[in-house]
């Protein structure tokens, strides 16, 4: 690439992975992060908290722990911390990878048993970390593009979902939610599109909090869930207890393998987004940075931390990889898991806002990938590849059902349709040669 090339490419950010922006706006771009990624990081505690009929106070002790070591992990993901985080604008959290072997052991073990499971598996995570570095050879454009193109993708779903009002929600799919969504999605787009300055950097936060205030005025918004939040509340270190089994051990590693496979995939996935070109040490990191925040998230009873995959949406929407922006972001995610009130407010957002914004997020990140598969030569061989990676991810991705008689292990690693699809392109990739 030539120096005019790359400066081009360079001048294509409005800030880089290492520049600063100023402080106000970073704080409007990382609360942008926080509102695209907080359903997920509450999610998995009160599926988990529900299946296991957990009382009020435990679950909303778990769900301040999630948010609370959330931004712990983030920080020390977008940070750095000697050789942990990727020191990239990488959003953490519990992911729903965890959820079924979570409540298998926890209805066994109870939350100590998730809690020694949780640690253990973090352990294992930080080890495999460390070869990471020899693998990324396997990792060319050919497959770094399709394996974005399949985060974004197989997203796509969840969006649908929010825009319909949420799974299992009384209302779901009617007119009155897509609505929502809809307008939402056109608010942002044409805000994105039109808008100057801070107005189109910041606008899935602008989009977000128009149609919270939108729902407000419709009646769609219930506030009891604030009431009830305690104003200030410390995450509390094992306060479930903790049991070490090695069947529940065993049940969390899958779980850990796919994790670490997806946050390869993502940190690819934000290089692309940033235009910059991550490094093997720094993928290495990344996936470190998850087993750490796992073991830290075990000590506090909340679930195993990995890199988030929503936020990479945001960074090719908004042209900002910013490292400091994620940093603050994390941030005031600990200050949120202290103050019970203020993550309530956010957490009963309504779903179809969130869809709205959702299916532009994973959309760009989908064209992403695809934008970087179209840098390369295509040829029979590299179709077939793409092709089969697709077939396969999106595949389980909406019929899931197509695992369920496999043995839990199996059905750990390829229930993700990242994974599936990664691994299905790594092995035709070896085994397909050149002609």
């Amino acid at each position: 690439m030539s120096k005019e090339q790359t400066h081009e490419v360079q001048s294509d950010m409005l800030y880089g992975i290492e520049e600063k922006p100023p402080v106000g706006v970073a704080i409007l771009l990382a609360l942008q992060h926080i509102l695209a990624a907080f359903a997920g990081i509450i999610a998995v505690p009160l599926v988990v908290a529900t299946a296991l009929g957990l009382s009020v106070e435990d679950t909303s002790i778990m769900v301040s722990a999630s948010i609370f070591v959330a931004g712990l992990a983030t920080l020390l993901q977008s940070k750095g911390l000697g050789p942990i985080g990727s020191r990239v604008s990488g959003m953490m959290g519990t992911d729903f990878t965890f959820a079924n072997p979570a409540i298998t052991v926890g209805s066994q073990f109870g939350i100590a048993g998730i809690v020694g499971a949780t640690i253990v598996g973090s352990l294992v995570e930080i080890v495999l970390s460390r070869f990471i570095k020899p693998l990324m050879r396997f990792f060319p454009p050919l497959i770094t593009g399709t394996v974005v193109a399949l985060i974004g993708i197989t997203l796509l779903p969840v969006s649908m979902d929010w825009a319909a009002g949420g799974v299992g929600a009384a209302d779901y799919a009617s007119v009155e939610n897509v609505s929502i969504a809809v307008v939402v999605m056109i608010f942002t787009l044409a805000l994105n599109h039109y808008g100057k300055g801070m107005l189109s950097t910041a606008s899935v936060f602008f989009g977000m909090v128009f149609g919270y205030i939108l729902c407000i005025f419709l009646g769609k918004v219930d506030m009891t869930a604030v009431k009830d939040a305690a104003w200030f509340a410390l995450p509390k270190i094992f306060h479930y207890g903790v049991t070490f089994d090695v069947s529940s051990i065993l049940a969390f590693i899958p779980a850990y393998v796919v994790s670490l496979i997806g946050t390869v995939g993502i940190m690819m996935a934000i290089g692309e987004a940033s235009n910059q070109k991550i490094s093997s040490e720094r993928a290495a990191n990344g996936v470190l940075a998850d087993g750490v925040g796992s073991l830290i998230a075990g000590v506090f009873g909340a679930g195993p931390n990995t890199a988030f995959s929503q936020n990479v949406g945001l960074i090719t929407l908004t042209k900002v990889a910013s490292r400091y922006v994620m940093i603050l972001a994390g941030l005031i995610l600990a200050i949120f898991g202290v103050f019970p009130k203020l993550s309530a407010l956010i957490s009963i957002m309504p779903q179809p806002v969130l869809g709205g914004v959702g299916v532009i997020m994973f959309g760009l990140v989908a064209a992403q990938g695809i934008k970087t598969l179209a840098t390369i030569k295509i040829g029979d061989r590299e179709l077939l590849i793409i092709s089969i990676a697709f077939a396969l991810g999106i595949g389980v991705t909406v019929r899931p059902e197509l695992l369920s008689h496999l043995p839990s292990a199996l059905q750990m690693v390829f229930s993700s349709g990242i994974s599936t699809g990664t691994l299905a392109a790594l092995l035709l990739n070896v085994v397909l040669k050149e002609k």
